[in-house]
């Protein structure tokens, strides 16, 4: 990710590392752009703040992302802010490195480690989210409700319900992820439901019984004869006493009647 060749030192006196890391920073400041020796300077800068990169990579440690892509990330802010830096501006290089290092890290959980796309609004949302949760948890010593995260943010409730909903894309689980144990072991995936066709026939009922009270007395004994009693027509004729051929038209008058009646009640 990173090609740059500087390497971290592994061990350094605190103070001088300090001392010297600002002479550098205040040197490459000083430096005009086509000097010969500006990009060794520029690489022992990126070398000496190093650590720095490294100890804000480690606050965001065991969130999901592996450590090194964390410190190469941190690196990589570490190095746009030794190239934007500008000390005319009267701001110690600390000061900008710190929130363009924490800003390049943020980022990259942002765009890295969603499953499911949702709006940046959302990510950036359920950042603060985040951020809040931890800082009241501290001042408040108790986990803080959504209205206490809203009155912090100075956003609604619902914009905090928002974010918390939209969190939940950040990760995602297989639906070949094994639950249970022995013999009722299975998938995640096996326990989500599909569609039921019973539903559509329960609402069919639910309708039939209206519709057919406005068929006539004749009309729903043929009916019933035919679907329920599993009759022919031959066989309801001679029940009802009219020809096969009346039962047959009073058949086909009394399904129209009903199908108009279904499709007026959907």
């Amino acid at each position: 990710m990173i090609t740059t060749t500087v390497r971290a030192t592994s061990s350094t006196s605190a103070t001088g590392n300090e001392e010297r890391a600002g002479e550098l920073i205040t040197a490459l400041a000083a430096m005009p752009a086509e000097h010969p020796e500006r990009s060794a300077l520029r690489d022992k800068v990126i070398e000496a703040w190093l650590p720095l990169a490294n100890h804000l990579a480690a606050r965001y440690s065991g969130r999901g992302e592996p450590n090194g892509d964390l410190a190469q990330t941190a690196a990589l802010g570490l190095i746009k802010a030794v190239d934007r830096f500008d000390a005319s501006r009267g701001v110690d290089f600390a000061g900008f490195a710190i929130p363009t290092i924490l800003g390049e890290i943020k980022r990259h959980f942002r765009d890295r480690t969603w499953n499911i796309r949702v709006p940046r609004r959302l990510q950036e949302l359920r950042l603060r989210i985040t951020e809040a949760n931890g800082t009241l948890t501290q001042t408040l010593h108790r986990a803080p409700t959504v209205a206490d995260i809203a009155a912090h943010l100075e956003i609604t409730e619902e914009e905090v319900l928002e974010g918390l909903e939209g969190a939940r894309a950040y990760n995602a689980v297989s639906l070949s992820t094994p639950i249970g144990d022995g013999d009722s072991a299975t998938e995640l995936g096996d326990t989500l439901g599909a569609e039921d066709n019973e539903f559509e026939l329960a609402e069919l009922r639910v309708a039939l019984g209206p519709a057919l009270a406005t068929l006539d007395e004749r009309e729903q004994k043929i009916l019933t004869l035919r679907f329920y009693g599993n009759l022919t027509q031959s066989e309801i004729a001679a029940q009802v006493g009219v020809s096969q051929m009346h039962v047959s038209r009073l058949l086909a008058r009394a399904l129209v009647k009903l199908r108009g009646q279904l499709v007026d009640a959907h």
